[in-house]
């Protein structure tokens, strides 16, 4: 997909704040400080449309992206984050469950992951919630320029191996960095719209 517009439309904490358009939406999930902003703003071709920081925990909000005027991607806060208030977490999980649970445009959620490591419990919690409520899933491997060449299928098989009670779950792995497989993940997406 070519896009030519995109811009943040709304930054939401409830239902009555979600926009009613009606656009189908694609959900971006992920640890905090695993990628997401720079996956977002390299799949869409723009360098600071989703802020990103080094420092972990900054998404507080749902926050719904317009790509083109004929979707929306919604940034979640990313989990696993400890230097936040247990409150402040309970307060995110509650966001993000009546989110996931009640929205009706949501076609897919793209889980992003690390591809140097094994999946974290969350992102394994994530895929388990998922499952449950019959949300399609399609998994990201990021950061796949940090992976030595030589190392990379291994790393790739070990992860398919975890999730491979998941018979129905797609891992492409991506580098946000060099744009390496942006075509198969907009490819990937684009079948749920």
């Amino acid at each position: 997909m070519k896009v030519n517009k995109a811009e943040i439309e709304i930054s939401a904490v409830s239902q009555a704040q979600y926009p009613t358009s009606n656009l189908p939406e694609i959900a971006l999930a992920g640890r905090s400080n695993v990628g997401k902003s720079s996956f977002i703003n390299k799949i869409i071709g723009r360098k600071n449309l989703v802020r990103t920081s080094i420092k972990p925990g900054k998404t507080r909000t749902l926050n719904f992206y317009s790509i083109n005027d004929a979707l929306y991607f919604v940034d979640v806060p990313g989990y696993g984050y400890a230097q936040v208030s247990k409150s402040e977490r309970e307060k995110w999980g509650s966001m993000m469950e009546e989110y996931f649970e009640t929205r009706e445009p949501l076609r897919l959620v793209v889980l992003i992951i690390d591809s140097r490591h094994d999946p974290t419990r969350d992102d394994m919690q994530m895929v388990e919630y998922l499952h449950y409520l019959e949300i399609p899933l399609l998994i990201i491997a990021t950061k796949l320029d940090k992976v030595p060449q030589s190392k990379r299928a291994k790393q790739l098989k070990a992860t398919k191996a975890m999730f491979s009670s998941y018979d129905d779950v797609t891992i492409i792995p991506f580098s946000a960095e060099t744009g390496e497989n942006k075509d198969k993940v907009w490819s990937a997406m684009e079948a749920y719209l």
